[in-house]
């Protein structure tokens, strides 16, 4: 068809209008929002490489409250390890794992949620039968937990499979 030529003063004058501004500040609104996404997710993704976490190809994408990881774990211990790093994060609600296992799989190990009250101690016995067990679960929430007495309510904890 071509080029078209038009004068340009005499059209309809909506580019001033109401709708124009409310176009822009929409736009303005969703760019915020994925340049703040992307910040959040740089943000993860250096809190998971500060642990020394081992996952070939990580790339953590957020939506909101919505994190997905993907990469290569060397094994399940890391790749659950990274899910609770940054399910932990403040602002994070959701972790979708799309990750893989490097080693053959082993068994995955079940998720607590702390509750206000509890100790590693109190969690083991529960877990274990035993609640000077819980140097498993401190170890096998290294290096997010640094001190086994340091746990919080609604912070999310691995709890390997007992052998």
């Amino acid at each position: 068809m071509g080029l078209f030529s038009f004068i340009k003063d005499a059209g309809e004058k909506i580019f001033g209008s109401k709708e124009k501004e409310e176009a822009k500040a929409k736009l303005e609104a969703e760019a915020k929002e994925a340049n703040e996404n992307a910040v959040k997710a740089q943000v993860a993704a250096n809190y998971v490489r500060k642990f020394g976490l081992e996952v070939n190809g990580l790339a953590i994408t957020v939506d909101g409250e919505k994190a997905t990881v993907k990469g290569e774990a060397k094994d399940q211990a890391t790749k659950e390890r990274v899910v609770l790093a940054v399910g932990n994060l403040d602002g994070i609600a959701q972790v979708d794992d799309q990750m893989t296992v490097a080693t053959p799989p082993e068994p995955e190990a079940q998720f607590y949620t702390v509750e206000k009250g509890d100790t590693l101690s109190k969690i083991a016995k529960q877990y274990y039968g035993n609640a000077n067990a819980y140097m498993k679960i401190f170890d096998a929430n290294k290096p997010m937990l640094k001190d086994p007495d340091k746990i919080y309510p609604g912070q999310k904890l691995r709890i390997p499979a007992a052998q």
